[in-house]
């Protein structure tokens, strides 16, 4: 037997082939455990202890803090408000950014301008737009009550009314992030081979078959993954509520983050804002599962 392949399938090894890969991949891994997943046991952990203000674990209470959670009025309706919420933004935000997109995909001329304009609100931070639509919100000063008044019908009060404010935090978070949906659905646009589009106007196909039976469905890849990132992000919403309506009134946009700042940060509650944590995980999670198992279903992979 040769020397020299024996000390090469030595080198090949398994173990050693494993060995190499942590070693390149240990930067991100000491990343990962120290930002994620230690917080993550972390958090688990305190959700099943009462803490004092220092967040400090004090005494065992299981499940405790879960049950309270479900028994309470105030949790009830911030996850009821979270639900819709993102029932608000998802759909709505999507299929905005997806009608910007095909818009923007025709060949006119100008369109680059516009193109930029569509996805400007990527460089708008959350504190910056939150400001923008505070004014434009404003009950007395506010451009849309303006508007109102011009054509004759009463003032409403964005902010204030709990009929109001969470559609008006929806409406703000649809603004913010369109141009992070417009900018992914207009490259998934891009990318499908104008022949396809050339050969149906060939055989008749006219502009709403070709959208149906050809943008659709070349598109549904780039689509699916912006809703299952819209979901997740609608869930995790804070800086517009807590420049806009602090959660409030009557707690009609207290969503489940801003809850979480509240008891951990506030109140001091640390055991419950974990529990709170963990249900929104399980939430996002489950969500998440459910559309892979629904969703990719019906997406067209090339």
């Amino acid at each position: 037997m040769d020397p020299s392949a024996t000390t090469l399938r030595k080198k090949d090894s398994p173990l050693r082939l494993l060995a190499a890969g942590l070693l390149y991949l240990s930067p991100m891994l000491i990343i990962l455990s120290a930002f994620t997943f230690y917080p993550m046991l972390k958090t688990l952990y305190y959700s099943f202890f009462s803490t004092n203000a220092r967040g400090v674990p004090v005494m065992f209470v299981g499940f405790d803090n879960y049950a309270g959670l479900f028994q309470s009025d105030s949790f009830l309706t911030s996850m009821t408000g979270t639900f819709l919420f993102v029932l608000y933004t998802v759909p709505l935000g999507v299929a905005f950014a997806f009608f910007l997109a095909v818009i923007s995909s025709e060949k006119l001329r100008g369109i680059e301008f516009f193109r930029v304009i569509f996805s400007s609100t990527v460089g708008v931070s959350v504190a910056a737009g939150s400001m923008i639509f505070l004014f434009l919100f404003h009950p007395s000063i506010g451009f849309l009550n303006h508007v109102l008044d011009w054509i004759g019908l009463p003032p409403i009060h964005w902010l204030t009314d709990p009929k109001w404010a969470l559609i008006s935090i929806a409406a703000t978070s649809i603004w913010m992030g369109v141009g992070f949906n417009y900018i992914i659905l207009l490259g998934g646009l891009q990318s499908i081979p104008e022949d396809i589009y050339e050969s149906a106007r060939i055989d008749g196909a006219g502009y709403w078959s070709r959208l149906f039976r050809i943008t659709l469905p070349m598109v549904s890849p780039t689509l699916f993954f912006v809703i299952i990132v819209t979901v997740i992000h609608s869930f995790q919403s804070f800086g517009q509520i807590d420049i806009l309506t602090k959660g409030g009134p009557a707690e009609s946009t207290n969503l489940i983050v801003y809850s979480i700042y509240q008891n951990a940060f506030i109140h001091y509650k640390f055991g419950i804002a974990s529990a709170q944590a963990i249900i929104l995980f399980l939430i996002v999670l489950l969500a998440t599962l459910i559309q892979f198992k629904v969703g990719e279903k019906k997406v067209h992979y090339q």
